[in-house]
């Protein structure tokens, strides 16, 4: 047992369009990178495919959405590949039974993102695709229908791929006005439908990726990373302010990839290397969108990597209009930071370091640290005084199911228990925690090795890696242990 959370307090999980609809090819949806990128492991890479100048077939390791293609190449579906994210778990058209059993469990808050692709399927096109608006439309009134409120995510990783290849994707400034003109049709479309809206999901990661590349990662690299993120950034302002022009009741967030990271030793050098990694890794995307300036130490990281960042008056100007109302984050782990060597690594969630000799570990290499939620909450809310938001939180496993169909995962309810008293901890010590959206309330297709025996749900879906199965859903044992914390507002835990 513990504390009660405030009244009002939202419970619900979360999915992303890309990884749970499917329907990729269907009612006139055009195509992102996820459906040009196969499925892997934790051991295999996922690969983006394509057909280079000559025709040729063609693939290359991708990290989601980070994919570069060779110079004359276009992205492509080949016939002998697996593609996991074109059927996924069929959200599209099983969202009725999926948001019913949401009901059953009491939520009062569901994350999910609208794909791009499905309203504009080339991202320039001068009218929307109705088939598109009306999906959408339809889902967010079956949520209302049951009381529950929609968290929307308006990009989760998936930038139509005609846009991609026609524009060069974010480093080139014109794709602000294409998602802007996005977002302001979303906005007047379900104005009276939806309050919460996300502009841009895990947006730090395009840094991230960087120290995953390590050495490897040039110059020229940070500078498209950077003007990728200033472009970004700018949309997600204009967004906010045309948003809130639209309706005053929006409320609208950030979305973080929340890691904490702790120095390795109490060497000075590895204390201020963390504090590097905090400014790089998540102050420089949150202080934009929440204080609308870059922060004293953006120039620092431009020199670094000899960054020339094109940035305009009118860009100042809409940053410091646009800013966020709440910080909104996902929370899987923590990451240890040293400038020493080490001998063993950890891995998780775009993030590399050493391993914790305090922590257990996940079978695909995550640190399991819920005081490291407590302490993110607690550091973060000081910063900025902003309600926040945990929006997604989850442990990856194997799941088993027994002879008679039922699936024990006392090993997922222990995890949620310690996350869910580390965020009680938090409110404790006067942090405005407003929500909890768990990743991911149902079983869907992992962003990072496109596999689903990597399974998060508290509901099962009769899936397997090579995408056979009947696609039924099943209530896991977490689903009935998930109804009781709801009912009870975070009280009973057991």
């Amino acid at each position: 047992m513990t504390k009660r959370f405030p009244e009002g307090f939202l419970w619900g999980g979360a999915i992303a369009a890309n990884q749970a609809e499917g329907a990729y090819n269907v009612d006139g949806r055009g195509l992102v990178q996820t459906d040009v990128t196969t499925g892997g492991s934790v051991d295999k890479p996922r690969y983006a495919t394509f057909v280079d100048k000559d025709g040729n077939p063609g693939k290359l390791p991708s990290m989601g959405h980070t994919a570069k293609l060779p110079e004359g190449a276009t992205f492509a579906i080949l016939e002998d590949e697996y593609y996991p994210n074109h059927e996924a778990v069929d959200f599209y058209h099983r969202y009725k039974e999926d948001i019913k059993l949401f009901a059953e469990m009491g939520y009062s808050v569901f994350r999910l993102s609208i794909s791009w692709a499905r309203i504009f399927p080339n991202g320039d096109d001068k009218e929307p695709n109705q088939a598109g608006l009306d999906f959408y439309r339809s889902v967010f009134e079956e949520c209302r229908k049951y009381g529950i409120e929609p968290l929307v995510s308006i990009w989760h990783f998936d930038t139509p791929l005609a846009l991609e290849e026609a524009y060069g994707g974010w480093t080139n400034r014109k794709l602000i006005d294409f998602y802007v003109t996005y977002a302001e049709t979303i906005f007047k479309e379900y104005k009276d439908l939806v309050k919460y809206w996300l502009t841009f999901n895990e947006i730090n990661n395009t840094v991230m990726f960087l120290d995953m590349f390590g050495d490897k990662a040039t110059d020229q690299d940070y500078q498209e990373a950077y003007q990728h993120l200033h472009h970004q950034f700018v949309a997600s302002a204009r967004a906010v302010k045309i948003g809130h022009d639209i309706n005053p009741d929006f409320q609208f967030g950030n979305m973080i990839c929340g890691i904490t990271f702790y120095p390795g030793t109490c060497d000075p050098k590895d204390i201020l290397e963390n504090q590097h990694k905090w400014e790089q890794n998540i102050f420089y995307c949150s202080d934009v969108q929440a204080k609308g300036r870059y922060g004293s130490y953006a120039k620092r990281l431009w020199k670094e990597h000899r960054v020339e960042l094109e940035i305009t008056e009118q860009d100042k100007q809409d940053l410091l209009a646009g800013t966020i109302d709440m910080y909104t984050f996902s929370y899987y782990m923590s990451s240890v930071v040293t400038t020493h060597q080490f001998d063993d690594t950890a891995s998780g969630n775009f993030s590399i370091g050493a391993k914790n000799p305090y922590l257990t570990y996940s079978d695909w290499g995550w640190a399991h640290d819920p005081m490291g939620l407590q302490y993110y909450l607690e550091k973060i809310y000081d910063r900025y005084e902003l309600p926040m938001m945990v929006v997604e939180n989850g442990l990856g496993a194997f799941d088993t199911v027994e002879e008679d169909g039922s699936i024990h995962d006392s090993y997922r309810i222990d995890y949620h228990r310690a996350h869910i008293q580390a965020m009680a901890e938090a409110i404790e010590n006067g942090v405005d925690l407003i929500a909890y959206t768990t990743w991911g309330c149902i079983d869907l297709v992992s962003a990072g090795t496109g596999e689903m025996r990597k399974r998060y749900g508290f509901i099962y879906v009769d899936k397997d890696d090579a995408g056979n199965g009947t696609f039924e859903r099943t209530p896991k044992d977490s689903f009935y242990w998930y109804k009781q914390v709801i009912a009870s507002n975070g009280e009973i835990l057991e």
